[in-house]
């Protein structure tokens, strides 16, 4: 299993034991299921933009079209955020900030909480389907909510700390700066961020007790 689709389900697994995980390696090519073989999807992040439109994103966009169709509930992470975003009618794009990296408060929830990031690109249009439910000032579009049963958050729910402190262990002066991969390690060493952050909202969803707000 792919390290990063591991993580993912580390973290809802324990939220949601009634659940079967199939991993499909959009970006290998392996094909999206029909949709008779699913009951919900987890988008997760990528080193892409969706702006670099890749031939494997164009069946993942016809995939999220057809699951906003049918209505088969989807969460997305990170890339999968910024995506779901593009293909609903918002925008995603790199922004000014640069990298954001390690850990970060979020409000999310109705909460102040941390989360750990590692991003360039972030959401700079809401779709109109779409409400803001998690904000900050490095990141204004930290969550969405859909008028359909999706949900999706710019931070990585599924990191742990030493996920992070390996990346910059081996990002350091290669995909990061020193100084960057240095204020990283620091901001996790003082975070605290909680082990189930966003999986009610995914689990929500998944148990089809999801209610959008009109």
């Amino acid at each position: 299993m792919p390290r990063t689709s591991q993580q993912i389900q580390e973290w809802i697994a324990p939220h949601l034991p009634e659940a079967e995980f199939v991993v499909v390696g959009v970006v290998d090519g392996e094909p999206l299921p029909d949709e008779s073989d699913f009951d919900g999807a987890i988008v997760g992040g990528s080193e892409f933009g969706v702006y670099d439109d890749t031939d494997w994103m164009q069946p993942l966009r016809a995939f999220l079209d057809r699951c906003r169709e049918i209505r088969k509930p989807v969460f997305g992470i990170c890339f999968g955020h910024q995506i779901m975003a593009d293909v609903y009618g918002g925008r995603a794009e790199k922004v000014e900030v640069g990298n954001v990296v390690g850990a970060r408060p979020f409000n999310y929830g109705g909460d102040s909480v941390d989360a750990y990031v590692w991003h360039q690109d972030q959401v700079t249009s809401i779709p109109d389907s779409a409400r803001v439910t998690g904000s900050a000032g490095h990141c204004p579009v930290g969550a969405l909510d859909y008028d359909f049963p999706a949900r999706s958050v710019q931070f990585h729910p599924e990191y742990k700390a030493h996920h992070l402190r390996d990346l910059f262990t081996r990002g350091r002066e290669v995909l990061l700066s020193a100084t960057e991969a240095d204020d990283g390690m620091s901001s996790v060493s003082a975070a605290i961020v909680p082990d189930d952050i966003a999986a009610l909202q995914a689990v929500e969803l998944f148990r089809g007790t999801y209610v959008p707000e009109q």
